[in-house]
């Protein structure tokens, strides 16, 4: 997911000193923070709820297995018609179709928001392999250029993108740290007067803004409850190097697959019959995998860490390759939705599968290092694929490894297709 088109923050004119400017782009920075991370909360509660109804209520009244292979096909080829619905009938169709659309973009239309985060909000609950971040970015950017345009119309539009798509990145790690590294990436080589933490600085408030919303109402955590890896020798190094490479060639065979199977989707033109069978293909993915292939996959990676050693390689190789196929058909049908919390299930799995089958492997080493890999070659975001990498088991020590293994990974997917295309359908690369 290219982050290019995320500009920079304007840079003061000559007659303004740097640091009046700064104090005042401090209080819409922390209002944009706080607001991006309520949109953020409140589409994850109420996708939350749904989910609860959906998936446990109604199954009990009716006297079936909620996550019954039944249920489970019956579930997602629902959710298909209902997000069908959505991008045919309500204003703005729901957005952009989503396979070519990365982290950020121009600002939309706000009549599109309504549709873009209801689509959203049914993915997440009906179970589709998909996270919420995407969906959220666009609403944010959206709102904030419309209500910053009205507050302050000179104000360029590049500051408000950049603020919302730092608050709300912010807000989905809880730290700011992830919104400055994400923008930081976007700022390379692009022209602005002052340094570049002259140019982070309002961003950067946004992004602390929404990470302590975030951590105040929500208090997430991507901590897998991984044995921590306190004195990496030789043999830790090898393995990360291995994993995240290996990791990487796998992450990658769903960039080579994601324009054909958008194309086959793309030739049955209407929502309402693209998004029922895409539906039916992941009920059936999630009939086959279980329900640890379901929903964006935050909570199953949880669950999969909290039993190392009691899957067995077979079981594991099953659903990282169920979950990397749901992400493909969730991408290319048309689901709104973002692909990092699904990618980290697929290197979690993948991680754990190398581990089974060296068991001399620390399983911190061979999750972070397959999350990484697998985050690099699906997202091309160098930074969060680092930092996502190292949160999973946080430590010094660890940090130090996957530095090095993201190395090699990078070579092996730099210049590759990415798993987002351009107008035409065709790869980015």
């Amino acid at each position: 997911m290219a982050t290019d088109h995320v500009p920079p923050t304007p840079s003061p004119s000559g007659a303004e000193a740097p640091r009046l400017v700064q104090l005042r782009q401090i209080p819409p920075a922390l209002a944009i923070g706080v607001g991006a991370s309520l949109v953020l909360l409140g589409i994850s509660a109420l996708a939350d709820e749904f989910q609860g109804v959906l998936w446990n209520d109604l199954p009990d009244a009716l006297g079936i297995g909620g996550y019954s292979s039944l249920w489970i096909v019956l579930m997602l080829t629902a959710t298909g018609i209902a997000v069908g619905l959505v991008v045919w009938k309500v204003p703005g169709h729901a957005g952009p179709d989503p396979a070519s659309g990365g982290l950020g973009g121009a600002p939309l239309a706000p009549g599109v928001v309504p549709g873009l985060l209801l689509a959203a909000t049914l993915a997440l609950a009906g179970g589709v392999s998909l996270g919420p971040e995407n969906p959220i970015i666009m609403a944010n950017i959206a709102l904030t250029y419309w209500l910053g345009r009205k507050a302050a119309p000179s104000v360029p539009a590049a500051a408000w993108v950049a603020l919302a798509s730092a608050a709300t990145i912010g807000a989905l790690f809880g730290t700011p740290v992830a919104a400055a590294l994400v923008i930081s990436e976007a700022l390379a080589g692009q022209p602005g007067r002052g340094s570049l933490w002259d140019r982070l600085f309002a961003p950067l408030v946004a992004a602390g803004a929404g990470a302590m919303t975030t951590e105040l109402l929500a208090e997430p955590t991507f901590d897998m409850g991984l044995p921590p890896l306190t004195d990496p020798g030789w043999g830790d190094l090898l393995a990360s190097l291995v994993i995240a490479s290996a990791a990487a060639v796998f992450g990658l065979a769903s960039c080579y697959l994601f324009p054909s199977l958008h194309a086959l989707f793309g030739r049955l033109r209407h929502p309402m019959v693209m998004l029922p069978l895409g539906g039916l293909v992941l009920g059936l993915l999630g009939a086959l995998g279980g329900q640890l292939t379901l929903f964006k996959g935050l909570e199953e990676v949880k669950e999969l860490t909290s039993s190392i050693g009691s899957w067995s390689s077979g079981e594991l190789a099953k659903l990282a390759v169920i979950k990397l196929l749901a992400l493909l058909v969730a991408a290319s049908c048309g689901f709104r939705g973002g692909r990092i919390f699904p990618a980290v299930f697929i290197g979690t799995a993948f991680g754990l599968l190398a581990q089974a089958l060296v068991p001399e492997v620390h399983p911190a080493v061979a999750v972070s290092s397959a999350v990484l890999g697998v985050l690099l070659a699906t997202t091309r975001l160098g930074w969060i694929s680092l930092f996502t990498g190292a949160v999973l088991a946080p430590s010094p020590a660890m940090l130090a490894v996957l530095c090095l293994a993201s190395l090699p990974a990078w070579l092996i997917v730099t210049g590759r297709p990415q798993l987002e295309l351009d107008e035409h359908g065709a790869p980015l690369h």
